[in-house]
């Protein structure tokens, strides 16, 4: 995967996302994450990845300070005209070369986005890289087994996966042991496909 590629499969994928991940399990998934995770109106807040903006609906997005970013113009599109009259900033960014200061969001989420990417770990250290001390990454994604390799069939699968615009092998406890310098994961839930979905939570210390 690259930028490029996925800027042209993602115009693809626009149109029918939400039909796909922003309905039946995903969308119960969603929700569950965000009836527990609340924001409270002073944060500044950012969402990676935001896509068609599925996260921004299951939210109280109003008086909240939320930016998103997306490297799809046409998945920003299609978020902005679900919140054309909210004061949500969309921008279009690579989410592995953020243009914001260090330390300065409270709260970041990243659903998705870590499994798109063409590289987790720079997406991962600038998520990092812009949260400020105390402040939390709320992450929803897919990853590999956290204590055995993948599948010989995912392992056949994996590079016709990511044609699509996915990895179904990235592995959370490789990413975060390369990363976890001042961060403490404070929950790491199953919710979907026996593990594969995960909902983590993770906070930044000070130091």
């Amino acid at each position: 995967m690259n930028n490029q590629w996925n800027e042209l499969i993602y115009k693809f994928w626009s149109p029918i996302y939400d039909k796909f991940f922003n309905s039946g399990k995903f969308l119960k998934a969603r929700k569950k994450i965000f009836q527990v995770e609340k924001f409270v109106n002073n944060q500044n807040i950012l969402f990676v990845g935001v896509g068609t903006g599925a996260d921004l609906e299951v939210i109280h997005h109003k008086d909240l300070n939320i930016t998103a970013i997306d490297y799809s113009n046409e998945m920003l599109d299609k978020a902005k005209e679900k919140f054309e009259d909210s004061s949500i900033k969309f921008i279009k960014m690579d989410a592995q070369d953020m243009c914001f200061n260090d330390n300065h969001f409270d709260v970041i989420v990243g659903s998705l986005v870590l499994s798109v990417v063409p590289n987790a770990d720079k997406c991962f250290k600038e998520m990092v890289r812009v949260l400020k001390p105390n402040g939390k990454i709320i992450i929803f994604d897919k990853f590999s087994p956290k204590d055995r390799e993948i599948s010989v069939f995912k392992k056949a699968i994996r590079p016709f996966i990511k044609l699509l615009g996915t990895d179904i092998a990235i592995n959370f406890e490789t990413l975060f042991k390369e990363n976890n310098y001042a961060l403490f994961v404070n929950e790491d839930t199953s919710l979907m496909f026996n593990g594969m979905y995960r909902k983590i939570i993770i906070s930044k210390l000070q130091t």
